[in-house]
């Protein structure tokens, strides 16, 4: 029987003493075949203008951050063998798909009907097959779709999530998101005040809303604000 070897490392790893890094995605690189004609079509979509440097040697790169994202898409020269037009399934998740693709028709953008999955798998289909007509039923989250392309080809997708998977995090707060998420901790800090030791309110705060976006339930959280007040101290 063959036996599964792990690659060797100089470092054990262990829960209880192997120090996490965070590793926060970035950016994602598309192939393009005509960086101007992409700078422009991106700049029709609203999107925040990051970069466009230039080099001697024909380098070029190019940089957009949709609006609300923490994570950009970079084209431009000598950047990837890849074909161009080649990238599929890059996801843009929104809270409102139907107001998300109404924003781009509006910009001049050709976007698909809004749609959701008859089979697994069918959001990714390049034919369109499997897919339904209209979002999913009363707006299950995870389950509706609208997508468009840029010049090139490059398929991007509108999801819509209202509510994420547990341990999944909060993903980008907005104005509604975030004014829940203080009051769901002005809740918990309340339970925990009149036992606290003297301590500013902000840093338990901070230390609780790191732990929901970091995926934590609001129990889980909790204790974090805790130990963030009476570690320091």
């Amino acid at each position: 029987m063959a036996t599964l070897r792990a690659f060797p490392s100089s470092e054990p790893i262990s829960g209880a003493s192997a120090e996490r890094v965070d590793m926060k995605f970035e950016v994602v690189v598309i192939p393009v075949a005509d960086v101007d004609r992409s700078k422009e079509f991106y700049t029709k979509l609203g999107w925040r203008l990051d970069a466009d440097f230039p080099f001697d040697n024909g380098f070029r790169v190019v940089q957009f951050t949709p609006p609300g994202s923490g994570s950009s898409v970079q084209f431009g020269t000598k950047m990837t063998s890849a074909a161009p037009g080649s990238a599929e399934g890059l996801y843009l998740i929104v809270s409102d798909v139907e107001a998300a693709r109404k924003d781009l028709v509006a910009r001049g953008i050709e976007v698909s009907e809004v749609f959701h999955p008859g089979t697994p798998g069918a959001q990714f289909q390049i034919d369109g097959s499997g897919r339904i007509s209209g979002p999913a039923s009363e707006h299950a989250t995870y389950n509706s779709f609208a997508m468009f392309r840029d010049p090139d080809g490059n398929g991007w997708l509108f999801q819509e999530i209202t509510t994420r998977l547990p341990g999944r995090g909060l993903g980008n707060l907005d104005v509604a998101t975030l004014t829940e998420l203080l009051q769901e901790a002005e809740k918990h800090h309340s339970e925990y005040e009149p036992t606290a030791p003297k301590h500013h309110w902000s840093g338990w705060y901070a230390a609780y809303i790191v732990a929901r976006q970091d995926g934590k339930t609001p129990e889980e959280a909790a204790k974090d604000g805790k130990l963030h007040i009476e570690g320091a101290r």
